[in-house]
């Protein structure tokens, strides 16, 4: 790996750290002191491989997605690797080929590029629901796009 890609690397680990750490300060401020001596400073959410990337192109980008009481988003994909973290409520996810996986506070997820998102959604009628999408691109492009519904028909 080059200097550059290992510093970009290095980066977006530490952005990841600090969307992390954000979110895990928010939960401990709404926790109980017997709870707070028990929690562990840090953890590890999330390890995965990413794909084979061109290091002199490297970007992170960090995005709070937000849904209402029962919203989803239409199906969708993204052209790099995506890793996400559920802040609050209860997120339903499912990649075409794969099986739909519900993820609750704490919890992360990967999804690779490209995959077709045939549902996103807010598990719950009645709270709403928000995750962390930490995206690591090595190209400029849209960081989402619509999927025609024929292509994702097969997915449930």
């Amino acid at each position: 790996m080059t200097f550059s890609a290992n510093l970009a690397t290095g980066l977006a680990a530490m952005l990841l750290a600090a969307a992390v750490g954000r979110t895990a300060a928010h939960l401990e401020s709404a926790g109980s002191p017997s709870h707070l001596a028990t929690r562990e400073r840090a953890r590890i959410a999330l390890s995965h491989a990413l794909p084979k990337l061109d290091g002199n192109h490297l970007k992170a980008t960090v995005v709070e997605v937000h849904y209402g009481p029962g919203e989803s988003s239409p199906a969708h994909s993204h052209p790099c690797a995506v890793i996400g973290y559920v802040v609050e409520g209860t997120l339903r996810t499912q990649v075409m080929g794969e099986p739909e996986a519900t993820y609750k506070p704490g919890e992360s997820f990967y999804e690779a590029p490209n995959g077709v998102h045939a549902v996103s959604a807010n598990a719950n009628q009645t709270e709403p629901a928000d995750f962390i999408a930490y995206f690591v691109c090595d190209h400029d492009q849209p960081l989402s796009s619509d999927v025609p519904e024929t292509v994702h028909s097969g997915a449930k």
